[in-house]
C-alpha cells in the first residue's frame, strides 16, 4: 500500500488560493527565529505586519509569500493561546502559510467533504476555519484552511461536497483572523482525533516528532517550490 505522502506527491496542479496567480509570482518568506532581517522589523501590530508583507511582495514583484512549515517562530509570544504558565511554549509552525490580501478566494485542494468548521476566536487563533475530509485509495485524511472570512462559514454545512479547485472560502482580515496580516494557514492532517473545526497549527518542541508525522509538509501536495 502506498503511503499518504507518496500519493500526495503524485497529485499535480493543486491550488489553494486564487487559481489565476501563477507559481512564478510566489516568493518564499522566512519568519523563523534564525532570520536576522525579520527579527529587526518593527512588527508589533497586524497593521505593521500587513505593511511588511506588502513591501516584501512589492520588492520581489510577487503576489504571494509562502512558507513556515516546521519553522520556529517568535510570532506567537504575544498570545496566551501558545504561552501560558501551565504548558510548554508552542512556537513551531506545522502548516504552510500563504500571505496574500484579504478577500482572496480560497480553493479546495482536493475533492472532499466538509468535516467541520468553526470560528476560533482569540488573539493569535485561526478565526474562521474550515476542515475538509478526503478519501484517496485506503487513506482518510484532512486539510485545514485557517484565517478565513466570517462569510466563509456563514452558510455552509457539514457533509457538503467540494471538488478540487472549487472555491471554498475567502481570506479574512486582521479584525477577524486572529489579528494577523491576511493569509491562509493550510495544513494536512492524517489523524484528526476528536477535533472539530480546529486542530493545532503550532506545537512545542517536545511534541514536534508526532506532529511532523501526523501533519506532512503541505508543499508535497502544492509543489510551490
Amino acid at each position: 500500500m502506498s503511503t499518504l505522502e507518496t500519493i500526495l506527491k503524485s497529485i499535480q496542479n493543486v491550488k489553494v488560493i486564487e487559481d489565476s496567480v501563477d507559481n512564478k509570482y510566489y516568493t518564499p518568506l522566512d519568519l523563523s527565529v534564525s532570520n536576522a532581517f525579520f527579527s529587526k522589523q518593527e512588527i508589533s501590530t497586524s497593521t505593521d505586519f500587513k505593511e511588511f508583507i506588502e513591501k516584501y511582495l512589492a520588492k520581489g514583484n510577487s503576489k504571494v509569500a509562502f512558507g513556515g512549515y516546521n519553522e520556529e517562530r517568535n510570532l506567537y509570544k504575544r498570545s496566551t493561546v501558545f504561552n501560558d504558565a501551565e504548558t510548554e511554549e508552542r512556537n513551531i509552525h506545522i502548516g504552510l502559510d500563504l500571505w496574500i490580501k484579504a478577500g482572496t478566494p480560497v480553493l479546495a485542494a482536493l475533492d472532499g467533504t466538509i468535516h467541520s468548521f468553526k470560528h476560533n476566536v482569540g488573539l493569535g487563533d485561526y478565526g474562521p476555519t474550515i476542515i475538509l475530509e478526503h478519501k484517496i485509495e485506503s487513506h482518510t485524511f484532512y486539510t485545514l484552511y485557517g484565517h478565513l472570512s466570517l462569510e466563509s462559514i456563514a452558510e455552509i454545512e457539514v457533509g457538503t461536497n467540494f471538488k478540487k479547485g472549487q472555491q471554498l472560502a475567502t481570506l479574512g482580515n486582521a479584525a477577524i483572523n486572529g489579528d494577523y496580516a491576511p493569509h491562509l494557514h493550510f495544513q494536512i492532517i492524517k489523524n484528526i482525533g476528536d477535533n472539530f473545526g480546529d486542530y493545532p497549527g503550532v506545537c512545542s518542541k517536545n511534541d514536534l516528532d508526532y506532529y511532523l508525522d501526523n501533519c506532512p509538509d503541505p508543499n508535497i501536495l502544492l509543489k510551490i517550490a
